[in-house]
């Protein structure tokens, strides 16, 4: 769990706009009915993931920060004891012409900055969105090259609109402190929950962040929030974690990406500490693609029955199987960019990633792996990608409770789908 004793909300002096939110509708998730009870109305196209946002730094050497994207903030940060200024200069970020923004802290203060302790010693930058990206639910992800020493406080994050902090959320995606260099934390904030209470974990890996680029990215859905690193799901926290407290992350966010300097948490740079000291981002990309419980179409396959989850349930290892179409939740998916194909916020997966005829198909939560990428061709087949085998409905049947299976793949009617 972070320890921080003060927010990020308050890293900033500066009161940021809410504006624009791009709220994706979800349905509930209902049970299978009982035969002979009327089915709702046919289910629209299984809905493709789109990108909401997206900045690839593509651009050549020397370009500033997109600005139609981001705005840059600049001052100090005297809530947290943070030791940097925020510049909106080149000198703190900037494209390095490989695909990538560079923003560097560093040791200096050409402009003659006071911070709260007095002069300022050293510059770094700090990107938002307010304004001109705002989002409820979806896919949020970056991947990039963690800074590096004592002192330093590398964050990818996000702040809810229209209200104040912590009253409207806080997500963190990624926060860390240079003197935890293998571990990443994941957190929220909220009302009775914030600062040093926040809740949230930590993930940490074999050796230091800072050598190599690493993918930081949430799932949020309705009443759930799922962390992951480099596809691997270490944290999800849902109403039933906050004792009691209310769970505020059912509006638009906005986006945060920055580099600090010293603080309560990080403590400030020491003498081992390098300068210049660089955040390196490959890009920002976010879907809508978290169906979290609806959203999406329907996959029908032999005698017309659609795909669906075995009662509705969202449980880890709940068989998919075929079933008369009737339009709820259970039968609604989405195909998404990443491979995955989600219902009720989870993944179609392979269990235990076998690559074996007769690997049945179940829910699971969503974790990049192999078992829950897959491919929709032209043929009409869905195929398992790690496997290269076909989805199948057991024995050629088309009887409700049919278990679906990967099996290699043969042309036949049990093994063809229509997407939407």
């Amino acid at each position: 769990m972070s320890t921080h004793p003060c927010s990020r909300r308050f890293r900033y002096t500066a009161v940021l706009a809410a504006l624009a939110s791009a709220l994706l509708s979800t349905t509930v998730a209902m049970s299978t009915p009982a035969a002979g009870e009327p089915a709702p109305a046919a289910a629209p196209d299984v809905g493709i993931a789109a990108t909401t946002f997206a900045d690839e730094f593509n651009a050549p050497a020397g370009t500033p920060v997109d600005g139609s994207r981001w705005n840059m903030e600049t001052g100090d940060n005297v809530n947290n004891h943070e030791r940097q200024y925020y510049t909106n200069s080149t000198g703190n970020a900037v494209h390095d012409g490989q695909g990538n923004l560079v923003i560097t802290a560093r040791r200096e203060n050409p402009g003659n900055y006071n911070c709260w302790y007095g002069r300022c010693e050293y510059t770094s930058a700090r990107l938002n969105t307010s304004g001109k990206f705002t989002q409820t639910y979806g896919h949020f992800e970056t991947r990039l090259t963690m800074s590096r020493g004592q002192g330093m406080w590398p964050a990818f994050w996000m702040l809810g609109t229209g209200g104040g902090w912590p009253d409207a959320g806080e997500i963190d995606i990624m926060e860390n402190v240079g003197f935890e260099p293998n571990t990443v934390h994941g957190t929220i904030h909220g009302p009775g929950y914030s600062g040093a209470g926040g809740i949230g974990a930590g993930y940490s890996i074999g050796n230091p962040f800072a050598d190599g680029f690493h993918t930081f990215a949430v799932d949020w859905s309705p009443n759930r929030i799922v962390w992951s690193v480099d596809g691997n799901v270490y944290q999800t926290r849902t109403p039933a974690d906050l004792n009691g407290n209310r769970w505020v992350f059912d509006h638009g966010f906005f986006l945060i990406l920055n580099l600090a300097v010293g603080g309560y948490w990080p403590g400030d740079p020491n003498g081992s500490t390098p300068f210049p000291n660089t955040l390196t981002v490959d890009y920002v990309r976010v879907t809508n693609d978290s169906d979290g419980g609806g959203g999406g179409g329907r996959i029908t396959g032999i005698g017309g029955k659609c795909v669906d989850v075995a009662g509705a349930n969202t449980a880890n290892g709940t068989p998919v199987q075929l079933y008369d179409c009737n339009g709820t939740a259970a039968q609604q998916w989405s195909v998404n960019g990443d491979g995955s194909i989600r219902a009720l916020g989870k993944c179609l997966d392979v269990t235990s990633a076998s690559t074996a005829d007769g690997a049945k198909i179940q829910l699971w939560d969503c974790n990049g792996t192999g078992a829950q990428r897959w491919t929709v061709t032209g043929a009409r087949d869905i195929v398992n990608i790690a496997a290269n085998k076909c989805l199948d409905a057991t024995g050629n049947s088309s009887a409700n409770g049919t278990r679906l299976q990967i099996w290699t793949c043969t042309g036949a009617a049990n093994q063809k789908w229509t997407v939407g």
